[in-house]
This record gives structure tokens, C-alpha cells and sequence, in this order.
């Protein structure tokens, strides 16, 4: 009886750890709203994420008027290039939230303009 009193506390506890664990990483994801209070706004590249401590699992919140801004997320040359390119997502809620991998991830607005002003930006998670 007592071999079975170790096995069934050794199990308890190896459960215990486990959902710990899980637990821990789903507190561990936060919400980001781009821009802070003002928003997904033209030259923000220079002004976020500025050194916040982003994680993959983050989510990114894009908060912008929506007839006359948009987030589209692009690949590296698509950034660099303001040109959206084949393939890329466009979101256009105006509240649009982002779940963000491990990686670099880049985003711009692709209304006219909008990203030459400075209305994009890359965003690195650990």
C-alpha cells in the first residue's frame, strides 16, 4: 500500500509541475497596442516598439481609423520596399490584434504614401 501511496503522490506532483508550467506561458503573453495612445499613426517607425521586451506569443493591437489606414504584414523587402508584394495579409478592422511569432515581423500601412511617411514597423520578439 505504501508503494502506491509514493506512485499516486510522485503523479499528483508531476501534474502539479506541468500545469504550472502551461500556466506560465500563458501568463507570460501581453498585449501591445501599437503607437500607445496615439495609435497606428505616419512616422512611427521611429518611435515604437522602442526597446519594449517582445516575445513571440505577444499579441500586437492596431488601433487606427480604418477608411484611411490599413496594417499589412509583409516580408522584409516588402518593408523596406513600402510594396506589399503577392501573398501579403492585409488587415483592415481598425482594431486589428496580431499574434506574433519568435522572429522579426514587419508591418505597414499600404494606403498611399502612408508608409514612404513612416507608417510601418518592425517589430522583433525573443
Amino acid at each position: 500500500m505504501a508503494r502506491g501511496s509514493i506512485s499516486n503522490t510522485s503523479t499528483a506532483n508531476l501534474v502539479l509541475f506541468l500545469g504550472l508550467v502551461c500556466l506560465t506561458t500563458v501568463v507570460r503573453s501581453k498585449e501591445w497596442v501599437v503607437g500607445d495612445d496615439k495609435g497606428w499613426i505616419s512616422h512611427i517607425e521611429h518611435l515604437w516598439p522602442g526597446g519594449r521586451p517582445i516575445h513571440g506569443g505577444d499579441v500586437l493591437v492596431f488601433k487606427y481609423a480604418s477608411s484611411v489606414h490599413n496594417v499589412v504584414e509583409v516580408n522584409k523587402a516588402g518593408y523596406d520596399s513600402c510594396s506589399p508584394g503577392a501573398g501579403a495579409r492585409t488587415y483592415s478592422s481598425g482594431n486589428d490584434r496580431i499574434t506574433l511569432p519568435s522572429g522579426t515581423s514587419y508591418f505597414i500601412c499600404s494606403f498611399p504614401g502612408h508608409c514612404k511617411n513612416g507608417m510601418k514597423i518592425s517589430v522583433t520578439a525573443q
